[in-house]
């Protein structure tokens, strides 16, 4: 996990992705770091290097609003990554030990789900775990090692390159969506776990971690090679639920009269008379068995 002065370790990650061509500086001479020179990002927010530096090494944590939007003007933030900076400086009250509280999926949204019979749906927790799903939800995701934790699957499952067609892609946005949904995650143990673990066994993990990209997961087109009725491509759709922080509902839909659309009446059909996409809730929490890897962290 990150060390304890957040601040400066997402100052220096997002220095290290600017070059001085993206900042429009001019260059010269052999440059020794990656990215920016503290004393460039210093000019281009208006600040001194002096205190820049002291913001990098935590001896400084409260800068001014208007300190913290030129230096996402100097570090080329977007909204979310942004936001996520005015966050850093800005921590609201601790919230607890999150990663031990469970996070029980309401029976209305349930039922809810439920009913969507062409429309696949999984409800995620904070680390991209998979709390609640549908049938055709859970159909989408099934036959792989980590089904239940799509944060695994896409770095750890062996058939992960082949499920995602556009692996790196759902890599780097899964990885950017964990930062978003976590924030610090000083507070969450098995957060922590889940980082370290994954970057101990995921070079691939562990390069994008170091880039700190934030980013929401709101709504995008997605490709999948099923097992059982070949490619699709669905768009999605993030929604929070809002009677419980932290969880994400995730809706996917084929375009109508798309090749895809069939494929996911196909897969339902196939699945429909399976009794394990089947028990008694037809939207439903996964198993412990299926859950155990993510808990054990």
């Amino acid at each position: 996990m990150d060390s304890a002065n957040p601040l400066g370790e997402y100052l220096r990650a997002r220095r290290a992705l600017v070059t001085p061509e993206d900042a429009g500086l001019p260059v010269s001479g052999r440059r020794r770091v990656v990215g920016l020179r503290r004393e460039e990002v210093a000019i281009l927010a208006g600040v001194s290097t002096d205190y820049y530096t002291r913001l990098e090494q935590g001896r400084e944590r409260s800068p001014s609003a208007q300190v913290v939007e030129a230096l996402a003007r100097a570090l080329n933030l977007d909204g979310d990554a942004a936001d996520h900076l005015h966050r850093l400086t800005r921590p609201g009250p601790e919230r607890g030990r999150a990663g031990t509280r469970p996070e029980p999926v309401g029976e209305a949204l349930l039922r809810m789900m439920a009913g969507w019979h062409r429309t696949p749906a999984v409800v995620l927790g904070r680390r991209l775990n998979v709390l609640a799903d549908n049938p055709l939800g859970r159909a989408l995701f099934a036959g792989h090692t980590y089904s239940g934790d799509l944060l695994r699957l896409v770095f750890l499952d062996p058939d992960a390159r082949a499920f995602y067609p556009d692996w790196e892609r759902a890599a780097s946005n899964a990885v950017a969506a964990l930062r978003s949904a976590a924030g610090s995650g000083h507070d969450d143990p098995q957060l922590v776990r889940t980082v370290g673990e994954l970057s101990l066994r995921s070079p691939e993990f562990r390069r994008l971690w170091a880039r700190h990209d934030i980013r929401r997961k709101t709504r995008e087109t997605k490709r999948f090679r099923h097992p059982l009725v070949g490619e699709l491509t669905l768009d999605y759709e993030s929604l929070t639920v809002n009677s419980a922080p932290g969880q994400q509902l995730v809706v996917y839909q084929a375009a109508p009269g798309s090749a895809s659309e069939q494929a996911l009446i196909l897969l339902g059909s196939l699945t429909a008379d399976d009794p394990a996409q089947h028990p008694d809730d037809p939207a439903r929490h996964p198993t412990p068995s299926e859950t155990a890897s993510s808990d054990e962290g």
